[in-house]
């Protein structure tokens, strides 16, 4: 099946079904992509409707988009992958130029992992608050994404709701990123970062985020093991190694660990979670780290899945 990226037309005007992530109609050209056709992942994922669209639209990645279809479109990496659930059944499709083996996006959804019993795992029994956000958005899952990635991501992220840092990525990304398909475009790397100037980067409307995305792309681009060795490290030592980045306090550290380097003790505490925490679990002027202290010791070894369901449930309201 062929699908037209970018410009859009007038309802009625093409019988092709056009799909864009993040390009504005007036400026892409129109061309024709080929996906495979779709491939079941099963209806045992876990996922239901609300939860693919909160694990992929929730924060934890701004690189996905709803299309007019009702399937999810999105990239991670160099990977373009469309996805839908049909009678209660994960499907996917990848451009055919781009055909991304089955675990590979099993891994990135961490389908592959024992997810039943991580989440048994979490205190809900003893934790009403927790049980009632596992309950409403069931299948939620943190995804598996490319550390570097996740870094630049939530460098944006201080003072900015999700639309907002999901603009700042996909423009970033058509500007100095690859061309992965017509029309859409992967994030930069850090070594393509270290190369533009830092006006460039307020011309993006960066504002006082752009001197610490060069500073930090400087040094990556200077040290090009730095993430990886964050990677093989501990939780603990890694954390403090991405503080030493500019920029990078404790809440863009967690996030980045938690959603690119599977680091799932992490607890990032935002405002949302300050406020959960607050109303729900007592902690009226605690500071944010001693509130992500808590969420480590209180939720356990995977206190970062269940931050997510919390995270989710008080935005959801």
């Amino acid at each position: 099946m062929a699908f037209a990226f970018g410009r859009c037309l007038r309802r009625g005007s093409c019988r092709k079904e056009k799909l864009s992530l993040g390009t504005p109609c007036r400026q892409a050209r129109e061309r024709i992509v080929t996906f495979t056709p779709w491939r079941n992942l099963g209806k045992k994922t876990g996922f239901t409707e609300c939860s693919l669209a909160e694990t992929l639209e929730g924060g934890q990645s701004f690189l996905w988009a709803k299309t007019a279809s009702g399937s999810w479109l999105g990239t991670w990496g160099d990977n373009i992958t469309e996805l839908r659930i049909t009678s209660g059944s994960l499907q996917w499709r990848t451009p055919k130029q781009r055909i991304l083996e089955r675990k590979e996006i099993l891994r990135y959804l961490a389908i592959d992992s024992e997810y039943d019993a991580i989440c048994d795992s979490l205190p809900w029994r003893s934790d009403a608050v927790l049980a009632d956000a596992m309950k409403r958005f069931r299948g939620l899952r943190i995804l598996r994404q490319p550390l570097s990635e996740t870094l630049f991501c939530f460098l944006l992220s201080s003072v900015k709701s999700i639309p907002q840092i999901k603009d700042l990525c996909l423009n970033t990304a058509r500007e100095f990123g690859e061309e992965l398909f017509p029309g859409i475009h992967a994030i930069p790397t850090w070594e393509r970062l270290a190369e533009v100037g830092e006006q460039d980067l307020r011309n993006l409307k960066y504002g006082y985020r752009a001197k610490y995305v060069a500073a930090t792309a400087a040094r990556l681009a200077a040290e090009p093991d730095f993430l990886g060795n964050c990677e093989k490290m501990p939780y603990v030592e890694a954390r403090s190694k991405l503080i030493e980045l500019p920029g990078v306090g404790s809440k863009v550290a967690d996030c980045a660990l938690l959603f690119g380097g599977a680091k799932l003790e992490a607890f990032p505490v935002d405002t949302w979670i300050a406020k959960v925490m607050s109303d729900r679990y007592g902690m009226v002027g605690w500071g944010l780290d001693q509130i992500a202290s808590f969420g480590r010791i209180h939720f356990g070894s995977h206190a970062g899945l269940a931050q997510q369901f919390l995270f989710s449930a008080v935005r959801a309201g």
